[in-house]
């Protein structure tokens, strides 16, 4: 149903987009490495614990954009508008409720998570700041399910252009003071990632007047409608339990960074963190990809084409982190560069990255599986293999963290008994053919 140059339409502008979205987290990292190793450090903590927020409204949405890809695939299109509109109403109470209570925990009970006063005081004054922006990060994350559950990409690296333009400027401006502004150091961070999501919300609402057609996609006059709302967290439930989780459990890695190592090997994990992401952008595009494919292809009554298409899948993504390992690998250092002129931080890094760049493989071909369950709509049994992983990943991390006292390197092969365990997992699930039943 869909050739390579199909897969590779829809996946690059998610690529570009996802890129686009990471310079802001590269942004925040870089220009916090020149204002003081607590900043870079505390930027890691702080922007982990975000993220495990934003995951529930993550979650909530990959569900949606499983369903959005379902009816698009039987082309039953006025079904997909109320599932847009459900979504930002729904995502918007706790987004509201959340701000309240992001500022307070950051304000008390950061201070006796964190063994270094300094550290904890940074992450709180950056997440009493980010947390306004959970409002923005919640609509964005409809509007994404909507463009890519639809396959209409294209407009996601418009909006990530945006965003990123917009979270630089500002970023310059308020972590060292220009354009007369004043200087807020990692404050001026967390202000400057709302500025940016404000804008990406502000974007895809005139965007979305001026190019969908309402009529044909079924957006009507926006009312609470629980029945599909209900219907909507049947699938997305287990994906907000699943993100959640997995955040939290990288939490859980950072967190015993800070208890048992110093403040150099934190800030280390930091960068080794930012490259990571910016690293898995292509096979995260392509996950993404397939999950919406694998979507549609089962709404267009094709399951026997799915996993052809999860192995055609797979192979390019590994093709293309092949490339990404071997550029990583012979510019390392430059690499680092851009987050720090730090000669002894510098090469503290370059092991942890060496030993991240080894484990590119298995997320390449990981993330292919893993989306492949989500998008066949079995959203519990995918909640199954993640706990099953997490069990193997906390257990070894505490080992070799805690316990072994191991270098940040060591600390970082952590990944690799993670990933190991989901694709194993997920590929066994997915040839065993029981998701073929699933109907949503």
């Amino acid at each position: 149903m869909y050739s390579n140059k199909h897969i590779l339409k829809i996946s690059s502008p998610i690529l570009l987009s996802l890129l686009a979205q990471n310079i802001i987290q590269v942004t925040d990292t870089a220009f916090l490495g020149r204002v003081g190793e607590v900043e870079l450090g505390a930027s890691v903590l702080a922007g982990i614990i975000y993220i495990s927020v934003y995951t529930l409204a993550f979650g909530f949405a990959m569900g949606s954009q499983i369903l959005i890809g379902r009816r698009n695939g039987e082309g039953n299109f006025n079904k997909i508008g109320e599932i847009v509109i459900q979504g930002i109403l729904f995502l918007l109470i706790p987004a509201i409720l959340l701000i309240p209570l992001m500022r307070y925990s950051a304000a008390n009970w950061i201070p006796l998570i964190l063994d270094s006063p300094y550290v904890a005081t940074a992450v709180s004054d950056y997440l009493e700041w980010r947390s306004f922006g959970l409002v923005f990060a919640f609509t964005n994350v409809m509007f994404h399910a909507f463009y890519i559950g639809t396959t209409r990409t294209k407009v996601l690296i418009y909006k990530s252009l945006i965003m990123a333009s917009v979270n630089i400027v500002f970023n310059y401006a308020l972590i060292f003071g220009h354009f007369g502004f004043p200087e807020l150091g990692i404050k001026g961070a967390g202000i400057a990632s709302v500025i940016a999501e404000f804008s990406a919300t502000l974007f895809f609402i005139i965007y979305t007047k001026k190019n969908v057609d309402f009529k044909k996609y079924g957006f009507t006059t926006p009312r609470f409608r629980w029945s599909v709302i209900k219907r909507i967290l049947d699938i997305s439930v287990f994906m907000m339990m699943q993100y959640f989780t997995s955040l939290i459990t990288w939490a859980f890695f950072f967190f015993l960074i800070e208890n048992y190592m110093n403040a150099r090997e934190l800030a280390v994990s930091n960068i080794v963190r930012s490259l990571y992401m910016i690293f898995v952008i292509p096979s995260q595009a392509l996950g993404a990809t397939t999950n919406t494919l694998i979507s549609n292809t089962i709404g267009a009554g094709k399951k026997d084409e799915v996993m052809g298409l999860i192995k055609r899948v797979s192979l390019i993504s590994l093709g293309v982190m092949v490339c990404v390992m071997v550029a990583s690998a012979l510019f390392a250092n430059g690499i680092i560069r851009i987050y720090t002129n730090d000669i002894s931080v510098i090469n503290d890094t370059l092991s942890p990255l060496y030993v991240l760049i080894t484990f590119l493989p298995l997320f390449a071909v990981g993330t292919v599986w893993v989306n492949s369950v989500s998008g066949s709509g079995n959203t519990r049994t995918m909640l199954a293999i993640e706990m099953i992983t997490i069990v193997f990943y906390v257990s070894y991390a505490w080992y070799v963290i805690a316990h072994l006292r191991a270098s940040v390197a060591v600390a970082w092969t952590t990944e690799h008994v993670y990933w190991f365990f989901l694709l194993l997992l997920s590929y066994l699930y997915m040839r065993s053919g029981k998701w073929k039943d699933r109907e949503i």
